[in-house]
């Protein structure tokens, strides 16, 4: 498959069967996460993963896990995080973003599918997962086999390029 039907094939997935994700997906998943991009290759990224009854539920005390099996808590180390010299705009959010894209892609390609998560109270996080105070948790990105037999229409509703590409200048 070539990315650009890749890119087309993911949707965003919320409901899942009760299927868990095999050990060697999941290392594949991470294996795309661990070759993605950073400023300056800080490699900020941390991924949590989740995947127990026990860790689902503390998850779903911060947000919704859509009754998958597997689930990654992609956070940034604040500390790490690359900063623009200019107005100190800090690498972490972007750092983040592209290490959940290629985890993404990579799990529509092994034939899973998956939900991106910013809707999430980060204080549970933190004290459920003990996460460190300089470490920013940015996204969920929940896995599994998708259930969804037709997925939500206004994914394949896409602006023209002429609408979203500005050549030069604005």
């Amino acid at each position: 498959m070539d990315f650009i039907d890749l890119a087309a094939k993911r949707f965003s997935a919320r409901k899942y069967t009760a299927e868990k994700v095999e050990p060697e997906k999941l290392q594949k998943i991470l294996e795309a996460g661990r070759l993605a991009p950073s400023a300056c290759n800080n490699q900020p990224v941390k991924l949590i993963v989740v995947e127990s009854d026990e860790g689902l539920r503390k998850l779903g005390k911060a947000s919704n896990t859509f009754g998958a099996p597997l689930a990654i808590i992609v956070c940034s180390d604040l500390d790490r995080c690359w900063k623009r010299p200019y107005d100190r705009k800090s690498s972490g959010d972007i750092d983040a973003s592209i290490v959940t894209d290629h985890l993404m892609l990579q799990t529509t390609e092994l034939g899973l599918g998956s939900v991106w998560v910013c809707s999430f109270n980060p204080e549970i996080l933190r004290k459920e997962f003990n996460i460190p105070g300089n470490f920013e948790p940015v996204n969920i990105l929940i896995i599994g086999y998708s259930a969804d037999e037709t997925p939500n229409p206004r994914h394949f509703i896409r602006k023209d390029l002429n609408e979203t590409v500005i050549r030069e200048s604005f």
